[in-house]
């Protein structure tokens, strides 16, 4: 590929700052696949007090947090900070507040050390994971990203450039799996529990739907499903029926599947991709990870997927995505700002942009 000839010459170590949600993360990369340092401080206790994400307490967290974990980055990875030849940061899409901690500190770093910033896309940092589990994948291939914010198949053309084949309607997978979840007494976060539960249910318990959008083959709607479990629960709870936690866990968690397998299997043969990749917090879920790895053995598609802990947020990702930027020459200034409902696809201000 054109994009990493143009920094073989020599090694490139980018430290990766990522704070999108409720993870204040910083990274060191080297050439966009090899990991030096990945550091993770979560703030999922704090938020399962609430049941979900609080935004200005995410913030407030960010704000404690950033600077050791980027100082534990470096000392991990046996670096310092004049050893690094970029600084990236996550600056959209996003919570707005948790955003702007990791853009200006990532701002305050460059200015400081004087090394070049990089504005980088969530959603891409996601996708670019797959190249620190999976060394030898290359573009082009077709990459099903599913979180708790974001659910979109794209067609990953090279380095930096996306096409998005497909994107919810409505809820995105991962917020879906938090609702059922609270719905059915398991709390938050949803999708690790309903994974967990689903095992000891029938999937075929409960015939949930599976949405179609009519106008979009590639397009996803999980609100009806959403709603559909809840008309079930409402349902037993008026007839008195006993609720089975763990068949209705299977039974939503597989109408999820159902739904994003067949997608990304029309999308891969439509596209005629030989590869085929999965990225973002859902990606780990087992049932999901399990029925993709047999229909793509069963069609001769290779399979790509990150190890767990690279499914969720983290700055080694960023750290990845950012390398393939650097090598296109991408630097930002310092208006670079947060940029919440960035969308993949949207020019990257201040850099040749994405496709």
């Amino acid at each position: 590929m054109q994009t990493e000839n143009q920094c073989s010459d020599k090694d490139i170590t980018i430290l990766a700052i990522e704070s999108s949600c409720d993870e204040t993360a910083a990274a060191v990369v080297r050439n966009g696949r090899e990991v030096l340092s990945n550091m993770i401080s979560s703030q999922i206790d704090l938020h399962t007090l609430y049941g979900g994400v609080v935004p200005e307490i995410a913030s407030r967290k960010h704000t404690e947090r950033i600077n050791q974990v980027t100082g534990e980055a470096l000392a991990a990875a046996g670096m310092t900070l004049q050893e690094m030849d970029a600084v990236a940061v996550t600056y959209g899409p996003g919570l707005v507040g948790a955003l702007l901690v990791g853009v200006s500190f990532a701002k305050a770093v460059s200015f400081a050390s004087g090394i070049p910033l990089i504005g980088v896309h969530h959603i891409e940092g996601h996708i670019s994971a797959n190249y620190i589990d999976n060394k030898e994948l290359e573009p082009p291939f077709v990459c099903l990203v599913v979180s708790g914010g974001h659910s979109h198949l794209v067609r990953v053309r090279d380095y930096g450039e996306y096409e998005i084949l497909g994107r919810t309607r409505d809820d995105a997978a991962g917020e879906a799996f938090d609702k059922v979840a609270r719905a059915i007494g398991l709390g938050y976060p949803g999708g690790p529990k309903i994974d967990k539960v689903s095992k000891e249910g029938n999937p075929d318990a409960i015939p949930f739907p599976r949405a179609k959008v009519a106008d979009s083959v590639y397009d996803f709607s999980f609100s009806g499903l959403k709603s559909a479990v809840l008309n079930y629960l409402n349902s037993c709870e008026m007839k008195g029926i006993r609720v089975c936690q763990a068949d209705v866990a299977a039974s939503f968690q597989k109408a999820v599947v159902d739904v994003l397998v067949e997608h990304s299997m029309q999308a891969v043969r439509e596209c005629g991709s030989d590869k085929f990749a999965i990225a973002g917090g859902v990606a780990s879920n087992t049932a999901l990870r399990a029925a993709l790895e047999k229909e793509c053995a069963a069609r001769g598609i290779a399979f790509y997927r990150p190890t767990p802990i690279m499914c969720t947020d983290n700055a080694a990702m960023i750290g990845a995505a950012a390398y393939y930027e650097y090598c296109r020459g991408v630097r930002h200034g310092y208006d670079l700002n947060a940029v919440p409902n960035l969308k993949l696809g949207d020019r990257v201000q201040g850099s040749p942009g994405l496709v």
